[in-house]
């Protein structure tokens, strides 16, 4: 389906320019409210004829101040009443919106991005992203002239004061009743983001001894040298203060990464095993979704469990989509996002560490020993500048190259060709069991990649 402005996650982009500027997110918010007030009672709305009303959350940067007034008067002027929860993260907007029967979820943040940047995403009225369909219509509508309703029909906005506290308490719903924290000390990194004023308190009311850092938001900070894009800062403190374990937040709090006592870093692979093998003790796994970026590693421990895996394109929206078609439970992505859709309807940071520390209660031992035999094979990610068009894909040099290297590395090794989605970039990605064979067979490829485009 081809977009002018919606990509795999909301719309997203530098602010200022195009399309993150307030006209068009209050034309976006028009848009939206004028979608979800003709189709009525066929998403969400609670009675035929009542208004329909909606939820807005967002990060910490500080043009989400802009941008949350600009869809605020769109969402008005389509005769759509707004609920303002302030920051709060994408899974809390999620959850909250299923909870107050609302008939949509926006999220203003740029996720794990700098500060500059930002977007808008949408959620269902059962916490779930939004249907293609619905974005396609939504998009459709963006640049039709806005015309707004009579002012006894303007929407109206209200504030939710206890979001928080409601979002905390679903949190720790998500942990088992007869277990607690306590005699563990957790380092908590809240990237300077959405979860800066909630993580540090789900898991301190759970027992635990709280150290939180990244949980200063200026509105400029977001995501700069901490959090679960930058996790060196965890295992830092979490050497410091000599705590057990460390959990990193990106800035809307849907990645998660974490250290143990030692200041070793586990990625989204390696926790999405501990939830998978904690949950085989409890009964059948149906099976588990990765993506194109999981390692192979995995999928060879996945296969020794008997347990069925599949791969998803890149993103937390592919997982879920393939999770939803094979009717599973559970997936994720190495970068941090992780979905166990028995506790939530999207991934969740605090959550999905819950859920690792659930394990970590009922086996004792360490992050380690949750693993079992997981050893990440290498995983070497070189980005090659591509010209926009170039044929990749069918250009002689590249396919005589990638076959010599596929061959070379014997089944026991994977090779991805990619082009990013953001940028004029081909991610060459080689991982195998021997980690020489990986950066040879990386660099060959690489090479020809570099010199049949400059040809």
């Amino acid at each position: 389906m081809t977009r002018k402005y919606f990509g795999t996650d909301g719309v997203r982009g530098r602010v200022g320019q195009s399309p993150i500027t307030p006209d068009f997110v209050m034309r976006l918010g028009y848009s939206a409210g004028k979608v979800l007030v003709a189709h009525g009672a066929d998403h969400g709305h609670p009675k035929t004829g009542e208004r329909p009303a909606v939820l807005i959350g967002k990060d910490t940067r500080i043009s989400g101040y802009m941008l949350e007034a600009a869809l605020e008067a769109g969402f008005s002027a389509a005769g759509v009443d707004v609920c303002l929860v302030g920051p709060m993260p994408t899974p809390a907007v999620a959850y909250l919106t299923r909870a107050l029967r609302l008939q949509a979820g926006i999220v203003i943040s740029a996720s794990h991005n700098p500060y500059y940047d930002n977007g808008i995403k949408f959620f269902s009225a059962h916490g779930t992203k939004l249907d293609d369909e619905l974005e396609a219509e939504i998009e459709a509508g963006i640049d039709a002239p806005l015309v707004c309703v009579q002012s006894a029909e303007l929407g109206r906005a209200r504030r939710i004061d206890d979001a928080a506290g409601r979002y905390i308490e679903f949190c720790k719903s998500t942990f088992p009743n007869d277990r607690d924290l306590r005699g563990l000390k957790i380092v908590v990194d809240c990237a300077h983001g959405a979860a800066y004023h909630i993580a540090p308190h789900v898991f301190h009311e759970l027992g635990a001894e709280v150290v939180a850092i990244g949980a200063e938001p200026n509105g400029l900070n977001i995501n700069k040298d901490v959090g679960a894009t930058a996790p060196k800062a965890l295992s830092k403190a979490v050497l410091e203060h000599q705590a057990d374990l460390g959990i990193a937040l990106d800035g809307d709090a849907d990645r998660l990464m974490m250290v143990d006592a030692a200041g070793t870093v586990y990625d989204g692979d390696q926790l999405l095993l501990a939830v998978v093998r904690s949950r085989l003790r409890q009964g059948a796994v149906a099976g588990v979704v990765g993506t194109l970026m999981t390692n192979l590693a995995f999928e060879h421990v996945l296969a020794e469990l008997r347990v069925p895996f599949a791969r998803a394109a890149v993103g937390d929206r592919y997982v879920l989509e393939l999770l939803r078609e094979k009717n599973w439970l559970y997936g994720g992505e190495n970068s941090g996002h992780i979905l166990c859709l028995d506790k939530h309807t999207t991934g969740d940071g605090i959550v999905s560490a819950l859920q690792v520390l659930t394990a970590l209660c009922e086996e004792g031992g360490d992050l380690a020993a949750l693993l079992g035999r997981l050893v990440l094979y290498p995983q070497l990610l070189i980005n090659v500048p591509l010209v926009k068009g170039f044929p990749w894909k069918d250009h002689p040099l590249i396919v005589s190259v990638l076959q010599e290297v596929e061959s070379a590395l014997l089944g026991e090794g994977r090779v991805l060709l990619r082009a990013s989605g953001t940028e004029p970039l081909l991610r060459v990605m080689v991982e195998g069991r021997d980690a020489a064979k990986v950066q040879a067979a990386a660099e060959k490829l690489a090479t020809a990649v570099r010199d049949a485009v400059s040809s």
